[in-house]
């Protein structure tokens, strides 16, 4: 029987059959009644012909871009369908062939200590947080304010974000299947705005926790520091004042950012190199033009009218059935920004870390909107009411809009799973050749845009 690849984050997440795809549809359908859920690709008595084939492979990708904003969408307080997400988690266990059973894990905190948890290869990311948490003494009501995230150990001991580990993953089955141990779970704040320092300092290990990030943030460079406050934060330093060395550390630049590798954009011309850091509500870019020069500017995340990630296969020029390597993979985000009162430019950043970025700017906006409504952060994080909230409040205002053209036609739309911030692909596993392979497009439109008066310029 013919079998799909599901891409998530331009990773292979799992392995699935139709009959497969069938099932989760009559779940849903139960779930949320026949009228809400969109049809399905009708079965066929018959062995398709490869046209057939290829027809179904697009009918599913369209079924899946359909059902998606529907049940991540639908009732907030489902906050994400529970069902695909528990779907997705068994496929990735299935397709790795990871039995489950008892396993240590081993995560990171900033300043390199290694936090080991005994979890079940089938725990999902929220029982692995609560799982480090909980060996930490990190109290309940704190826990939401962290998140895990997927890095990648660079030779000088820094790290480059892969991206935040979602509710849909299995993250011991995530980090072994990529049989590199360059690849490691990190604990950090997953919040922007550091007003909420203040919930987190007022326990001891929160305190700890926030200290060793900023320390470790300051020693990679991220957060920039005269030598005045280098002198400054050391003293404070040798007399373990930790409270009073973030508070100096919130005064500097690039406090509360996550920096990005050295990468490419087309702002303000093609193929210059950039540093982008995200936070503060805003993407930073450092850019070198071609005559050398360095420029700084920002985006605002309240400017940005929609963005995208799009991942684009080469088709493989070799002989049938040699599939292109992985580094061909070219990964990139764009956003429509709003660059004066009725001017709109899209923007473009090629990186490998486009998801991540994505993921950035959704959860600035979701804390945003969250702000805007009076709603509070610890009700935000409270992720797990009474088994039922599992997504931020955020989600009632941030809505995903249906796709739009994309500028570049020459980029196929692929199936996405936009509300969890990843693009979910189909593709068919043929014998012939990996030109089906199909690029994403994951698009995102952002509710927390807003127009410019001419006041503003």
């Amino acid at each position: 029987p013919q079998a799909y690849n599901i891409h998530v984050n331009g990773v292979l997440h799992c392995r699935v059959r139709y009959s497969q795809l069938l099932g989760l549809h009559e779940q849903l359908r139960k779930e949320y009644g026949a009228n809400v859920v969109p049809a399905f690709p009708p079965k066929k008595i018959f062995t398709l012909t490869p046209a057939e084939v290829e027809q179904r492979r697009e009918q599913l990708e369209k079924y899946m871009q359909a059902a998606d904003p529907l049940f991540f969408w639908q009732d907030p307080t489902l906050g994400g369908s529970e069902t695909f997400n528990s779907f997705l988690r068994k496929a990735q266990q299935e397709t790795q062939q990871i039995p489950t059973e008892e396993v240590v894990l081993e995560v990171l905190l900033s300043n390199g200590q290694k936090v080991k948890v005994t979890i079940l290869t089938s725990d999902q990311t929220e029982d692995v947080l609560e799982a480090v948490a909980s060996k930490l003494d990190l109290p309940d009501d704190l826990v939401g304010y962290f998140s895990l995230f997927l890095v990648r150990e660079t030779k000088d001991g820094a790290f480059s974000f892969v991206r935040k580990l979602q509710e849909f993953e299995l993250p011991y089955v995530s980090v072994t299947s990529l049989h590199n141990p360059e690849f490691r779970i990190i604990l950090r704040k997953s919040y922007w705005d550091s007003s909420y320092d203040d919930d987190v300092m007022e326990h001891r290990v929160g305190l700890n926790l926030l200290y060793a990030q900023t320390v470790s943030d300051i020693e990679h460079g991220w957060i920039l520091v005269n030598k005045e406050q280098h002198r400054q934060l050391k003293s404070l330093q040798e007399k373990v004042s930790k409270k009073e060395f973030i508070r100096l550390a919130q005064t500097l630049k690039y406090y509360g950012y996550l920096k990005f590798d050295p990468c490419i954009t087309d702002f303000p011309e093609k193929g210059c190199h950039v540093v982008v850091s995200a936070g503060n509500n805003e993407l930073n870019f450092q850019v070198r033009l071609p005559n050398e020069q360095i420029k700084e500017g920002s985006f605002k995340v309240t400017r940005m009218r929609c963005w995208r990630v799009t991942s684009s296969v080469p088709m493989s020029n070799g002989p049938l059935g040699s599939s292109p390597g992985k580094s061909e993979v070219k990964l990139e985000l764009a956003f429509e920004y709003l660059m004066s009162k009725d001017r709109l430019q899209w923007v473009t950043i090629t990186s490998p870390q486009a998801i991540m970025l994505s993921i950035c700017l959704q959860s600035m906006v979701d804390e945003l909107m969250v702000k805007k409504s009076g709603g509070s952060i610890r009700k935000m994080f409270r992720r797990r009411m009474n088994g039922a909230l599992r997504r931020s409040d955020s989600q009632q205002a941030v809505k995903s809009p249906p796709l739009l053209d994309s500028p570049d036609a020459s980029r196929e739309p692929m199936a996405k799973l936009s509300s969890k911030l990843t693009s979910v692909s189909l593709r068919g596993i043929s014998h012939s050749s990996s030109a089906n392979d199909v690029g994403a497009n994951d698009f995102h439109g952002n509710y927390a845009f807003e127009g410019i008066g001419d006041e503003d310029l």
